[in-house]
């Protein structure tokens, strides 16, 4: 779910809610792929102690009626992207039209409808700034019935992206140790993507779990050399597989965003705490007079009330909250969401 790190010490997620279409099993495969998204069904099978064929079906089952998504991204902060927060406030009427207009984009990510259906939110993803510049200072401005842009760059991530949930809490801890991955360290200098890797890419993004003959025929490349490519682009964390699943099918019905003002001192504090609860999938320190903001998914709204009174009630050093509902996900991080399934976005133009 957004750009995140395993830890083995991860805080006791909540109880894990009834409700949905996935089954226990079914849970404990969406976990298994979070922690590799690229691990063989055979190896998968193994640390599920089922049998090959039940995974292949499990799974098939899952992506086919647009439950569960495996999609590779690249690591933002790795490769160069500029990315941002944005909050659009749009005229009632419009604020549909234009969350799905952006979701359309390939360099938009995280479509919401938030505030009473009147502000979007989204997250850029843009490769240059002069595209960041042309959306923000150029294309929304101009839409029509578009009242207010504001735009938050994204300083510091504390959780999101290669690290797993904890809303998924089904494996033992020998099941995560046999699959998890060894954590990467991004060096300093930016990973700089080749066309041949971004065709890689192109292909991952609809589908992480893509063999290595439709990744050879995207690219030119052998069989062999696409493996090694993707596996160089994996030890060089410029890349990570996320598992991209709707909340509700896990029983999460309740999702905001949270905005919160800290004062400068506090705020690599007040972020690793806030990082680290099961509730959030991603938090990051912005830009802008909020200074940190985090996604929130919860049981329901009474969870959601407990989570804000209790949890972060508790964190010292919060001057200001603001909790802003989310009304519909438009778009996760590769896939559209269309009746509680996702579903491929359409082609670039």
């Amino acid at each position: 779910m957004m750009e995140t790190m395993h830890s083995t010490s991860a805080p006791t997620p909540p109880p894990a809610p009834h409700g949905g279409p996935l089954d226990a099993l079914d849970r404990a495969l969406v976990q298994a792929l979070t922690l590799d998204g690229r691990a063989s069904f055979a190896r998968l099978a193994e640390v599920l102690e089922v049998s090959d064929q039940t995974v292949v079906r499990r799974y098939r089952r899952l992506r086919t009626t647009g439950l569960v998504r495996v999609v590779a991204l690249p690591l933002g902060r790795r490769v160069g992207l500029f990315e941002s927060w944005l909050r659009v406030q749009c005229a009632p009427d419009a604020a549909l039209p234009v969350a799905e207009a952006l979701a359309r984009r390939p360099d938009i990510a995280w479509v919401t409808l938030n505030s009473g259906g009147t502000e979007i939110q989204c997250m850029t993803r843009a490769r240059t700034r002069q595209e960041r510049d042309t959306l923000l200072l150029e294309k929304l401005p101009r839409t029509r019935r578009v009242t207010g842009i504001a735009a938050h760059t994204i300083l510091r991530k504390f959780f999101g992206g290669p690290e797993a949930w904890a809303g998924l809490d089904v494996l033992r801890p020998d099941q995560i140790a046999a699959l998890e991955r060894p954590p990467v360290e991004p060096g300093p200098e930016r990973y700089a993507l080749d066309e041949t890797e971004l065709a890689l890419l192109s292909v991952l993004g609809q589908d992480g779990r893509a063999g290595y003959p439709e990744l050879a025929r995207a690219t030119g490349l052998s069989e062999s050399t696409a493996r090694r490519r993707l596996e160089r682009l994996r030890e060089a964390g410029a890349v990570f597989f996320d598992v991209e699943i709707v909340p509700a099918h896990l029983g999460y019905e309740a999702e905001a965003t949270l905005v919160l003002t800290v004062p400068p001192a506090r705020l690599a504090e007040v972020g690793a705490a806030i990082g680290g609860h099961p509730e959030v999938p991603f938090a990051a320190a912005v830009t802008g007079a909020a200074s940190l903001m985090a996604v929130v998914v919860c049981r329901d709204t009474d969870a959601l009330y407990t989570y804000l009174t209790e949890r972060i009630g508790a964190v010292p050093g919060i001057q200001q909250v603001e909790l802003i509902p989310t009304l519909r996900t438009i778009k996760r991080a590769g896939m559209l969401v269309e009746d509680g399934r996702l579903v491929d976005p359409p082609p670039a133009p």
